[in-house]
């Protein structure tokens, strides 16, 4: 029977949901320092078990959605998403939920690969530039949704540290469901042999040699988009105490929503741009954010927050949607899982290197100065990838 559930709004949808799952625990970072007494080192560990998990998903799984199809990987990684953010809500100390975050990341790790080689296969009007745009918003509006769901329900709701959760398990158990409904066609299937060694081996691939240096700035625009994240992701609710009059994990929950969501709507609007501009924005915005947050830290003004929240939002949402771009228009149907994941890698390597310093310094030197350190490093690479967009030539657009 011809199922009546159209697969690309729930690919969408399944993604949205799974990324979502991701970043919930953010806000709730402060409520489980207090109940079990950690460092912020403690913090960004925890923060980083996530993102290993993911690295460990796309260095060794990433073949298996050309092997079984995008629709088996995504309904998998669902499942495993949902399993892992019910096992946090029972979490009791440390390792247990650093375990569970680990989880988290290999299932996010399926779930983003999975899910943008479908959106790309499922666009029917076959403009890679359009697909790469619903791929990246998609992704932000998902990381975005997280937070602020998990700070409202933490807000207001007894036991946050349980309830906070229940949204994303609800909605998990729904997006699973719908997976199981949609049929897509012969097409965008692949042929399901069985599973070899070589599927399991690192997916790493590079692009043809004239397109290996768009490629690698693609790659080192999500690896500081992804950076800066990380840095809200994880101690936003602690660097926040001496810049903004207000708490609570409503508020960190918030400002963080609130620089993916904005993301989500530049790159709506930026999806017309040629990419080089839009690389060479994304660039120079991160660098302007990280100053802005820098000279923060010693004036303390919530004015000067909010634009380095909208510098952030602008950066983020740039260098995404630049990322994304360059790597549809270098890649071929054949390298395209390859070449998006090892994007991913270096974007998720973005998130752990800077941020377990950033963690290690806080404990030997203090939160402050440890930021101050971490923008500054942050600004000057992002000021340096910005001059080498300015001076690449223009990539076509292809079509599909």
């Amino acid at each position: 029977m011809q199922s009546k559930w159209t697969p690309y709004p729930w690919v969408c949808f399944s993604m949205c949901v799974g990324v979502m799952g991701t970043a919930l625990a953010s806000p709730l970072y402060p409520i489980y320092q207090q109940a079990w007494g950690l460092q912020p080192s403690h913090i960004t560990q925890i923060f980083v078990a996530y993102m290993f998990g993911a690295l460990a998903s796309l260095l060794f799984l990433g073949r298996l959605t050309d092997r079984f199809g995008f629709l088996a990987v995504l309904r998998a990684g669902l499942v495993l998403m949902t399993l892992g953010i019910t096992s946090s809500a029972l979490a009791w100390n440390v390792p247990s939920f650093a375990i569970c975050r680990f989880v988290i990341g290999v299932a996010s790790g399926l779930i983003t690969t999975s899910a943008s080689v479908g959106m790309t296969q499922l666009n029917n009007k076959g403009d890679l530039q359009r697909a790469a745009a619903t791929t990246s918003l998609t992704i932000a509006f998902g990381f975005g949704l997280g937070p602020v769901v998990g700070g409202l329900m933490a807000q207001w709701l007894p036991m946050p540290l349980k309830t906070a959760y229940l949204p994303s398990i609800l909605l998990g158990f729904l997006a699973i469901y719908a997976l199981f409904q949609v049929r897509i066609p012969a097409s965008t299937s692949t042929s399901t042999g069985g599973l070899s060694f070589r599927d399991v081996m690192p997916a790493l691939s590079q692009p043809r040699r004239p397109f290996l240096r768009h490629y690698m700035l693609g790659c080192m625009a999500a690896f500081s988009a992804f950076g800066m994240f990380s840095l809200f992701a994880a101690l936003a609710p602690s660097f926040m105490q001496n810049m903004v009059p207000w708490h609570g994990p409503l508020v960190s929950g918030l400002s963080i929503g609130i620089i993916l969501f904005m993301s989500a709507g530049i790159q709506l609007l930026a999806r017309p741009v040629a990419t080089k501009k839009i690389a060479i924005t994304g660039f120079f915005a991160l660098a302007a954010s990280n100053l802005l947050l820098m000279a923060n830290t010693q004036l303390g003004s919530p004015w000067l927050f909010a634009l380095s929240v909208l510098t952030t939002a602008t950066g983020h949402a740039m260098c995404n949607l630049a990322g994304m771009s360059i790597v549809n228009k270098v890649s071929k149907p054949a390298n395209r899982t390859g070449l998006l994941s090892t994007y991913l890698i270096i974007g998720y390597l973005g998130t752990i290197v800077p941020i377990l310093g950033l963690g290690w310094l806080s404990d030997v030197m203090g939160l402050t100065p440890a930021l101050v350190v971490f923008c500054l490093c942050l600004s000057v690479l992002t000021t340096v990838l910005g001059v080498f967009s300015l001076r690449a030539r223009v990539l076509p657009i292809p079509r599909q």
